[in-house]
């Protein structure tokens, strides 16, 4: 109950300090550059080495895949269907391709299955969405805007990326079964533990709501296959297909179901991809996942 109360509490307080202006305009920027590269970093450094690797983590991690392949497939073909621009098609493939699996993941999953579930949130973000995000994110982003990244470039972005050098330096010691000395290791908890309140905070400080006024249709559709469509096929394919039980495949199904991804939608607006519905997608799909992630939950209690 405390974490779902710190969840709550935390989103109010960043909506509040936007609204009294006591939250600097681009605070969020700042929050957002600690929980990236310092404390995702640290949660990998402290999680990724005790997880006993095993055939379920293929689950976890295939969902970004699945996620933004499949919204490339969905989308491209309602663009025709629908007569849509290729800026607009792209915005579309980008906000609902990637999963918010790090700043609502992460407290949402704690707070439905504790500590231990992190380590699953890990599996999903780092070799999930986050590569996900800087090799076939950058290359739709880049097509539907007429930009380009060469190979080179996205690869060196990666390897220099924080948090993926520590989740890299988590798995070798993971491999190689290297223990972490006991107060270096206490370090990396505390330090990981800053995650949830300020990606809460940050989260809450940008959540604006705006009319949609065009971008109804698009919108619609684009949180319908986010939050109801992807996660209904990831419910098919591993609990009825495939008949995977247990914690990690319902943690993967709720990542499954998580809002459109903060990053992801700025990296679409950078690149002149309907800034507008990327900021509806985040606005109005955040708030309104925490109603679809409930039904989703309750769903799997039911069906288990």
């Amino acid at each position: 109950m405390a974490n779902i109360i710190l969840l709550f509490l935390c989103l109010f307080l960043g909506v509040f300090l936007r609204k009294t202006k006591l939250f600097p305009e681009d605070g969020h920027l700042a929050l957002n550059s600690f929980v990236i590269n310092i404390s995702l970093s640290a949660l990998s450094l402290y999680y990724i080495p005790k997880l006993l690797l095993s055939f379920e983590v293929i689950f976890p991690v295939a969902i970004a895949w699945l996620n933004i392949f499949l919204s490339l497939v969905f989308f491209s073909v309602l663009s025709k269907k629908f007569k849509w621009s290729k800026s607009l098609t792209g915005a579309l493939i980008m906000c609902a391709g990637f999963g918010n699996t790090s700043f609502v993941g992460i407290p949402v999953i704690q707070s439905l299955f504790g500590e231990n579930g992190l380590k699953t949130v890990m599996l999903v973000d780092q070799p999930g969405s986050f590569v996900a995000l800087s090799t076939v994110g950058i290359a739709v982003a880049n097509y539907y805007s007429g930009t380009k990244n060469s190979v080179a470039e996205i690869i060196n972005k990666i390897i220099r990326f924080p948090p993926f050098i520590a989740f890299s330096v988590a798995v070798i010691l993971n491999l190689f079964s290297v223990t972490v000395p006991s107060d270096l290791d206490e370090v990396f908890g505390k330090l990981g533990a800053t995650t949830v309140p300020l990606a809460l905070v940050s989260v809450g400080s940008q959540l604006k709501w705006q009319p949609p006024g065009e971008y109804s249709k698009p919108l619609l559709w684009g949180l319908l296959f986010k939050l109801i469509l992807f996660p209904a096929f990831i419910f098919v394919l591993y609990f009825i297909v495939l008949k995977q039980r247990g914690e990690t495949v319902e943690i993967a199904l709720l990542e499954a179901a998580m809002a459109p991804m903060i990053t992801a939608a700025i990296i679409a607006s950078t690149h002149k991809l309907e800034p507008k519905l990327c900021n509806l997608m985040v606005g109005v799909g955040i708030p309104l996942s925490f109603i679809t992630l409930a039904l989703w939950y309750l769903l799997l209690q039911y069906y288990l």
